[in-house]
């Protein structure tokens, strides 16, 4: 239950057991309540493969939806991830679609590949981990559509990821310019799962045998 008075906000965080795509609908159920709530305008989704924006169109069509997807490379030189039937999908529903370096890696995930170590970028990235991985895409993602003028600086959206497939972290936040990177807010937690890990699950084996059939 979600309360308000002139002191402070009372509101829902929900805490899921276990990591990744069996969250998604839950997940995206929980952000919608949310961006209801609190009468947001925006929705930002991380995707590589493009399932969970789809899937969110159950709860925010209509809404305005900017998609984040990884920088084109990432996987493949030269390409992007998302299947040209799901782009187009997604473009049919005016999804907003945004390809661009990663906040959290850029040059220096190349130096780490070539000469090893860690810089400051990443060992950042690190931290907003032990958080979740959901967490750190949160805020990696707000940054990268600032950067790429698909969100605004000025005001609260819902920020959506997860844990390698679907989603199983929703988070309100107040982004920033990569230039201007400590000015981001981190203002609410809708949802996140509990663990960071397989290792920290009952089960590990079993529920990534479920994801990777979901995959």
């Amino acid at each position: 239950m979600n309360q308000t008075n002139e002191n402070y906000i009372q509101a829902t965080t929900t805490y899921f057991n276990r990591m990744g795509t069996s969250n998604t609908d839950d997940t995206l159920r929980l952000a919608k309540q949310r961006f209801d709530e609190l009468g947001l305008k925006k929705v930002v989704i991380a995707t590589s493969f493009g399932k969970t924006p789809l899937a969110a169109l159950r709860y925010f069509k209509g809404e305005q939806i900017v998609v984040v997807n990884s920088m084109y490379g990432f996987r493949v030189k030269g390409e992007q991830s998302l299947p040209a039937d799901v782009k187009k999908q997604m473009e049919d529903a005016g999804m907003t679609l945004v390809y661009t370096t990663h906040a959290f890696a850029g040059i220096e995930r190349s130096i780490n590949q070539k000469f090893g170590g860690i810089g400051l970028t990443q060992f950042a990235s690190q931290l907003f981990k032990m958080m979740g991985e959901g967490v750190k895409v949160c805020v990696e993602i707000a940054v990268m559509a600032a950067d790429c003028g698909a969100i605004s600086i000025d005001e609260e959206s819902m920020y959506i990821a997860g844990t390698v497939r679907g989603c199983d972290t929703a988070m309100v936040l107040v982004p920033a310019h990569s230039n201007a990177f400590f000015d981001l807010q981190i203002k609410e937690i809708v949802c996140m799962p509990r663990v960071r890990s397989l290792k920290g699950q009952p089960l590990a084996h079993q529920f990534a045998k479920a994801d990777n059939e979901n995959k």
